[in-house]
């Protein structure tokens, strides 16, 4: 497709029909690399031939300089060796004989034409044409051009040689009485393109044809071609925006996109953006290498210093004084490798860019940047522009390099970037000693960047670097830089590295002022490693206690601290709800809500508030951290909250914004930050299972897969992997899951309800198997465990299910009480599920007033089979529509809510209302209850 090329095929046409009467002349079709001029070339022929012209087509090439009359040859041997051999010889008769010379093979062995004798050449040292030769030619044009007009069409001209260039120059001044229209290409900037010759062919043309760049209507018809579609806004602006009209970048960015599978939407613009096709690549990288050093040097500086690039920079590391400088510009803007709307020079693509990259030697690169480096530096660049060079080369020993190092690490954390703050610190661990105090001071810069997403790695650097610290204060500053919550994967010599410091700086109560604050600091970070130890769990609430209100929470050791045995109190369940959530309470109070905080000790903060029921004061915290981490694009922070956030949302009912939330945190959340610590695993965990989200599920196991010895913060996958197997009806898989889950909480000592509910969940599925002494049992003891810790939440739940599955008006007490409690407690969802129960059980008017209340909510989850199916006779609604019917009975076959729609024609959310409505009226909890009921329906 050529588009917007009217004006210049207009102006061919009007050429050969001028070349038809007699009068022919040369055109010069110029511009930049890459602007359309071999495109427009390959369209003429088709023009000539609506005019009956012959025509004739050679191209340059770089490498073919040196073969005499290329181009000539190119031209007329195709021709001349096409017609009769009489038709050839009246050609080349009379003034056009000394044309033979070019020609090698036009000679017979018994024909000697007594010129024949003589060279084409002059024998000059600029490689002369003898002029009878150039005579020769123009007559055998003019004698082939007699009963038929001609075009003549050659390539990149520039490439051309000299004998060849001699012999267009002669022509284009003797064209006026020969039928034969010229048209050559010459691309801009490059150097062959100023050679004399070249441009006496040029000034010789009657017209210079320049083809302009496409606008974006162009660019918008040029999309739709090439993927068989119209392309979406977006994605064309993008697409004109990154070629700047320019076809050959434009073209090649188009089929690149198409080869790889993409469609032209919006979602793929930022791929246009950034494509490098390779082909592009090395078109420019081959028309760069032949530009002369200057030119090089310029670009090279240019790729170096990318978006750092000005005038005084490029001039020192080119080493072009201002003059050489424009000049090398001026050439690259020629060539179409600039962009145009910059004051600064600017490569037009990165695929420029990485063609000139191609260009550098390993040992060149490595020079350009620590001299950019050292300019930039002296400069008084911010931080993080030098260090972008220093990352790319090698030890360099200076002083000033780690310091920029460190400093440009510092302005990467403050704005939310804390991977590329380790970058900056690992390149700077190159240029230091191998086991002095500064070393140690940089692996502990490096931990306290990696505690936000690469904790396991923190801990190692931590344990590395205090053995090289001279005093005790600095190891105990060092050891405090981890979070307590990451201390959970810390290994023994790690551990006795925190024990041995704690022990050197001495017991908090007996020190004051800063040193005091660090103990406190550190005997927080012991104890959160001893959370799975429930003597120690056992031992944290005793210090909870002896500590009483004695601590005022001003200094983030005393809040750290507390907070650490306020969750172990809550993991055990030792500390009461009424104890446990007022001190939470205190300590988010004295916690500003900001996105670094996140990575302390306030998830464990969180995990306390919303097992004790107040979602209230845990929300709006997360709320103005989350808003800060965002503006600050934070990753590890928005993950922590995103997590945080899925809970808050499930308990509040809301179980498509908890899975979306959810989803977020997950694809934030890195492999072994979720390792490492139990808050956000749980949290995840639940999302899934309450929400009903396989995928969720599947895609939490496979980032999070439990390697060798299970780690106590991975005890939430075995809570997934048994309600996956529930799910697929392998009850007793799940239950193993469940009682494996029960016996590791159990071991370690964390029996709260509120945090991990193994116990009502393998009541549902021994009820199913027939157990119901042993899921009454079960359920006993959560309720009495719920009881001990107090919140509603986990007492509501263990009442609900005691309720579903105990028959008779025992069961209705319970649902009833399951109400009561839940009524006025924080997580709405558990109520509904109360009512819904009881408004089944029920049934009449009283029932459906509470299925009313209960509203459209999603079944739970393990109850798999109902205690008595609702009849008639009870008076609950069991009659299903006939499309809930096909809807209940496609689900209960197994079949995905995606799948029922695609089969019934109708919307997923048109599927989900329809089984919820199924949910309500058998009574059941979910997919997993709708066999047997489906079955008792058709019996």
């Amino acid at each position: 497709m050529l588009c917007e090329r009217e004006t210049e095929f207009g102006l061919v046409a009007e050429a050969l029909q001028e070349a038809a009467d007699g009068h022919g002349s040369l055109l010069v079709i110029t511009g930049p690399l890459g602007v359309g001029k071999t495109a427009l070339l390959g369209g003429l022929p088709s023009l000539a031939g609506l005019q009956g012209a012959r025509v004739m087509r050679a191209n340059g090439a770089l490498l073919e300089q040196d073969f005499a009359f290329g181009l000539v040859r190119q031209l007329m041997e195709p021709v001349l060796a096409g017609v009769e051999p009489g038709q050839r010889e009246q050609w080349l008769a009379g003034p056009a004989e000394p044309a033979r010379l070019v020609f090698d093979d036009l000679a017979g062995p018994d024909e000697t034409p007594e010129w024949e004798h003589l060279r084409w050449d002059d024998g000059r040292p600029d490689g002369g044409v003898r002029h009878t030769v150039l005579h020769g030619l123009l007559m055998l044009l003019t004698a082939m051009s007699a009963r038929r007009p001609v075009l003549l069409v050659v390539d990149d001209l520039q490439w051309g040689d000299q004998p060849s260039l001699r012999w267009l120059g002669y022509l284009a001044k003797r064209l006026g009485g020969v039928r034969a229209t010229v048209v050559v290409t010459v691309r801009e900037g490059d150097p062959l393109s100023e050679r004399p010759l070249v441009r006496a062919v040029a000034n010789g043309a009657r017209t210079t044809l320049r083809p302009g760049p496409l606008s974006l209507a162009s660019t918008r018809l040029m999309v739709a071609e090439e993927f068989g579609e119209p392309g979406e806004e977006e994605f064309v602006q993008a697409c004109h925006e990154v070629s700047d009209g320019n076809p050959m970048f434009l073209m090649s960015v188009l089929l690149g996109m198409a080869v790889s599978g993409y469609r032209p939407i919006a979602a793929d613009a930022d791929v246009a953006r950034s494509l490098l096709p390779s082909q592009l690549r090395e078109r420019l990288t081959t028309c760069m290498a032949g530009q002369p050093p200057g030119i090089q040097a310029f670009a090279k500086a240019m790729a170096v210093l990318s978006e750092q690039a000005d005038a005084e920079l490029l001039g020192q590391l080119s080493e072009l004084d201002p003059i050489g400088c424009a000049e090398a510009a001026r050439v690259l803007d020629r060539m179409g490798l600039l962009a145009q709307t910059t004051p600064v020079p600017k490569f037009l693509h990165l695929a420029v860019q990485d063609a000139v990259e191609q260009l550098m030697r390993a040992d060149d690169a490595e020079r350009l940047h620590r001299r950019a480096a050292a300019l930039l530096h002296a400069g008084g660049y911010p931080a993080e522009q030098v260090a972008a060079h220093l990352l790319v080369i090698g030890a360099d020993q200076d002083n000033w390099t780690t310091s920029v190092l460190r400093a440009a690490a510092d302005t990467a954390l403050s704005r939310g970037a804390p991977e590329v703050a380790t970058r900056y610190l690992r390149r700077a661990l190159l240029d230091c000693s191998s086991d002095g105090p500064d070393r140690a001071m940089l692996l502990v810069d490096l931990a306290t960047a990696e505690c936000r997403f690469d904790p396991v790695a923190a801990v190692r650097h931590i344990s590395q670097a205090v053995p090289m610290l001279a005093s005790t204060r600095e190891r105990a500053l060092a050891v405090s830089r981890l979070a307590p919550p990451l201390l959970g994967v810390a290994s023994s010599p790690v551990l006795e590295v925190i024990e041995q410091v704690a022990a050197e700086l001495g017991d908090p109560d007996d020190l004051e002022g800063t040193d005091r604050e660090l103990a406190l600091s550190l005997e927080a970070r012991l104890r959160c490693t001893q959370n799975d130890d429930p003597t120690r769990l056992a031992m944290a609430v005793e210090r909870l206690r002896e500590l009483g209100g004695h601590l005022p929470l001003d200094s983030r050791g005393e809040r750290e601290l507390l907070a650490v045995l306020v969750h172990a109190g809550t993991l055990s369940g030792e500390l009461p709800a009424a104890e446990a959530v007022p001190l939470a309470r205190l300590i988010i109070e004295h916690e500003p809500a900001v996105a670094s905080h996140t990575h302390a000790a306030v998830p464990l903060i969180i995990t306390t508030l919303l097992a004790g029921d107040c979602d209230d004061v845990a929300r709006p915290w997360l709320d103005l951290a989350l808003s800060q981490a965002r503006r600050q694009n934070a990753t590890v922070p928005q993950a922590i909250i995103a997590t945080h956030r899925a809970t808050l949302l499930v308990r509040a009912g809301l179980l498509v914004e908890a899975q979306a939330a959810a989803a977020e945190g997950l694809a934030l959340a890195d492999a072994d930050w979720l390792r490492t610590v139990a808050t956000p695993t749980r949290a995840l965990a639940m999302a899934a299972i309450e929400t009903d989200s396989v995928e969720l599920a599947e895609r939490l196991l496979a980032k999070c897969t439990e390697p060798g010895e299970a780690l106590p913060s991975l005890w939430p996958l075995q809570a997934v992997r048994a309600w996956l197997a529930a799910r697929a009806g392998r009850v007793s898989t799940a239950l193993d899951y469940l009682y494996e889950l029960g016996r590791r909480t159990d071991r370690i000592g964390w029996r709260n309800p509120a945090i991990v509910p193994w116990r009502g969940w393998a009541a549902g599925l021994q009820h199913q198997l027939g157990d119901r002494a042993e899921a009454v049992e079960l359920l006993r003891t959560e309720h009495d465990l719920a009881r001990d810790w107090g919140s509603a939440s986990a007492m509501g739940r263990s009442l609900r299910v005691w309720g579903a599955i105990t028959e008779g008006a025992e069961g209705v007490q319970r649902l009833r009480g399951a109400v009561t409690v839940l009524t006025d407690g924080a997580n709405r969802l558990e109520l509904a599920r109360a009512q819904s129960a009881l408004g089944a059980r029920l049934g009449g008017a009283e029932g459906e007033a509470y299925l009313r209340q209960a509203g459209s909510v999603a079944a739970t989850p393990w109850l798999t089979v109902p205690t008595a199916v609702p009849t008639r006779a009870n008076g609950a609604r069991t009659e299903l529509t006939k499309t809930e019917r096909r809807v209940a009975t496609l689900a209960a076959a197994g079949r995905t809510n995606g799948e029922i729609a695609d089969e019934l024609g109708v919307s997923s959310r048109a599927v989900e209302k329809h089984l919820t409505n199924s949910y309500r009226k058998l009574a059941v909890p979910g997919r997993s209850g709708l066999v047997a009921a489906m079955r008792v329906q058709e019996g």
